[in-house]
């Protein structure tokens, strides 16, 4: 996902949704430039990432690797709130208000990875936007992961100005917890991704990556990083596996993996952590 976010960067195509491989578009022909790319997620170019070295590779078309980035973004406020933009044929347009409703903005937040709508807001509240005005209706069910996934058609609602563009406060809610354990400090790692909560797989989990979950929570410093599902089994997707945190990373999402829901473990394989909790400040 950080080499995702470099790529949706350049293009700007909005932020990773996915990172896929195994040819997931389809193969390539031609060279196989890069292999084992590593970026930070804050290069301005795929080409300033680390790699291999060009052209050095040990793997055929069918491992090209794939991106998905989202085709809405919020401007002028935070991560999960501003002025709501739909990318359409490469130009970011603004939304009139008349053609949106809960059940999109529902998937907005959802594409987003900001939880729930908390409330779509009058103009006023962020800038008002200079780009086109988007007038197609669209016709979300409220269950779709992608606002592209949904039915759109155009609508007899065309007098719309910068004064009715949408703006969209979502509630960016926690992406970590730790379950089966003695506290909310302690316990089996879940991470919540496209509105569904999943594990994450044991392998190369170190207490660089507990440190991040950690400090996300809340909690401290890590005690220990533990797998072999310690802390019981799980259900549902294994969302993240082969996790690479430096350590500095604000949230786990942020580490490099190997792609959501690229798993090689089961639920006999799940990650754990054992944080100190927050501890209180001396008076002396």
């Amino acid at each position: 996902m950080t080499d995702a976010a470099v790529v949706c960067r350049e293009l700007d195509c909005g932020k990773p949704v996915d990172a896929l491989g195994d040819a997931h578009f389809g193969p390539g022909s031609g060279p196989i430039w890069m292999s084992y790319v590593v970026c930070t997620g804050s290069e301005s170019t795929l080409k300033n990432c680390g790699s291999t070295g060009w052209g050095k590779t040990s793997c055929d078309h069918s491992k090209d690797a794939g991106v998905r980035c989202s085709e809405v973004r919020l401007v002028g406020g935070s991560r999960c709130s501003g002025r709501l933009e739909i990318l359409h044929d490469q130009t970011w347009m603004s939304v009139c208000d008349a053609v949106f409703d809960q059940q999109d903005a529902e998937v907005v937040c959802r594409e987003l990875d900001c939880g729930a709508p908390v409330q779509v807001l009058g103009a006023a509240a962020f800038d008002k936007g200079d780009t086109q005005m988007w007038t197609q209706e669209i016709q979300c069910r409220g269950n779709e992961s992608q606002i592209h996934l949904c039915p759109a058609s155009p609508s007899d609602k065309h007098n719309c100005s910068y004064e009715n563009d949408v703006e969209l406060m979502c509630a960016d809610s926690v992406n970590v917890r730790l379950v089966g354990g003695h506290s909310r400090c302690a316990g089996r790692v879940e991470v919540l991704h496209r509105g569904q909560w999943g594990t994450v797989c044991d392998d190369s989990w170190d207490l660089a990556d507990a440190a991040v979950v950690c400090r996300e929570l809340d909690c401290g410093e890590p005690v220990d990083s533990l797998g072999d599902a310690h802390f019981g089994q799980g259900s549902g997707p294994i969302w993240m596996s082969i996790v690479l945190c430096t350590g500095t990373e604000s949230t786990l999402k942020k580490c490099g993996s190997a792609g959501w829901n690229k798993n090689y473990c089961d639920h006999t394989g799940h990650a754990g952590v054992i944080c100190s909790g927050k501890l209180l400040k001396s008076s002396t």
